[in-house]
């Protein structure tokens, strides 16, 4: 019986670990936890990401793409303001470039690291992983704008000191935010979905494949497949998506929770590693985004590099068209300064990243050689990291 059909029962792993890694959240909540205590719940954390990545797969089978998609993108972002807005609240001045280094590290991690993977993982299997270049293309100009406006400004605005923004601009940049998510919602699921569904790796154009792509979409629900050949195979029951999509939320609450459980270790790790305390945003973006990651990569080994750009965008338009409009709410009752503004080293690789993704997405087809640019690009992040 398939992943996507079959029930789900009380002795299933997928059952069992989001539940396990939820008690493990309860019971560390708000402790300092020993040694052996933190290494027991980063074992729930993997597990529960793991557990996400399938419920995500059922849920995407159900409701077809690329809502699939939009499903683990926002459920994720979501969580993820809401550990970065308690983490702020916890932490006090500390924590001011908490939002900024978690968000760029977000942006960075899904513009490279997933679509770098996906672009490697789909040309590895057939020599040229293809894809919409209408539908990512929109995608990575809504990225690129919402994080110039939200990360890149505070820099240069001189109504107050430092890489912030004053309350006006403040408010000014989470509309913006919330609106231009808005609007690249609609477009994505409503008014031109065909251009982020899965694209056929057959002979053709670019705009042939596109439009055979819609049709096929069209036709089956664009259903996302559980194996290889996931596309013929039924979907999932309402009732069987309804429980998976609970149990995901499950997991994706203990992944988040989880990962603040153990901070305080890795925030000591850090400081006694003489590193910068923006290596903490960073170590938090790849926990809050692994489950993504992983589906992205499954799905691009299924020749659905579509979906998994679907995913890596997305959750970058989500990370900053949430996060922004959030942060600026709670600012309300946070007390201290909150830096947005990034520092040069980090425009310099956004304005890269911005511009090789461009060239990456243009033809509407990559090789090896695209998918390894971005992941370079992605290591030279992370080293410039741990080594400004």
């Amino acid at each position: 019986m398939s992943t996507a059909t079959r029930r789900f029962p009380l002795t299933d792993w997928t059952v069992m670990v989001p539940v396990v890694a939820l008690l493990a959240l309860v019971f560390s909540w708000g402790r300092d936890l020993p040694g052996f205590a933190v290494g027991l719940v980063a074992l729930c954390l993997g597990g529960a990401v793991l557990a996400a990545v399938h419920h995500a797969e059922v849920v995407a089978h159900r409701v077809g793409e690329p809502f699939g998609s939009l499903v683990l993108a926002v459920a994720v972002t979501v969580i993820e303001v809401a550990l970065i807005v308690t983490l702020m609240a916890d932490g006090g001045d500390k924590t001011a470039s908490l939002a900024r280094d978690t968000v760029f590290a977000a942006v960075m991690i899904t513009c490279n690291g997933i679509v770098g993977l996906s672009l490697l993982v789909g040309a590895l299997r057939n020599r040229v992983a293809v894809f919409n270049a209408e539908g990512s293309g929109a995608a990575l100009a809504t990225v690129a704008t919402l994080a110039v406006l939200s990360l890149v400004l505070p820099t240069f605005t001189t109504s107050k000191p430092g890489p912030e923004f004053s309350t006006a601009q403040l408010t000014f940049a989470a509309v913006a935010s919330l609106a231009l998510y808005g609007l690249f919602i609609a477009v994505q699921t409503v008014r031109h979905r065909d251009y982020f569904l899965p694209v056929d790796t057959g002979t053709g154009t670019g705009t042939e494949r596109a439009a055979g792509a819609a049709a096929g979409g069209a036709g089956d629900g664009g259903g996302d497949a559980g194996d290889g050949d996931g596309e013929h195979a039924a979907p999932p029951t309402s009732r069987a998506a309804l429980v998976s999509l609970g149990l995901l939320l499950v997991a994706l609450i203990a992944v988040v929770g989880d990962a603040k459980a153990v901070s305080p270790t890795i925030e000591k790790g850090v400081a006694s590693a003489g590193l910068p305390n923006a290596v903490v945003g960073v170590i938090i973006a790849l926990l809050v985004l692994a489950p993504e990651t992983l589906a992205a990569v499954r799905a691009a080994r299924r020749d659905r590099v579509q979906t998994s750009l679907n995913l890596g965008y997305g959750s970058a338009i989500a990370s900053i068209g949430l996060t922004i409009p959030a942060i600026a709410l709670a600012t309300i009752w946070l007390s201290g300064p909150l830096l947005l503004g990034l520092g040069p080293i980090h425009m310099v690789l956004l304005a890269l990243t911005v511009v090789v993704s461009a060239l990456t997405i243009a033809p509407g087809r990559a090789t090896l050689l695209q998918g390894g640019v971005h992941l370079v690009l992605l290591a030279a992040y992370l080293f410039l990291a741990v080594s400004p």
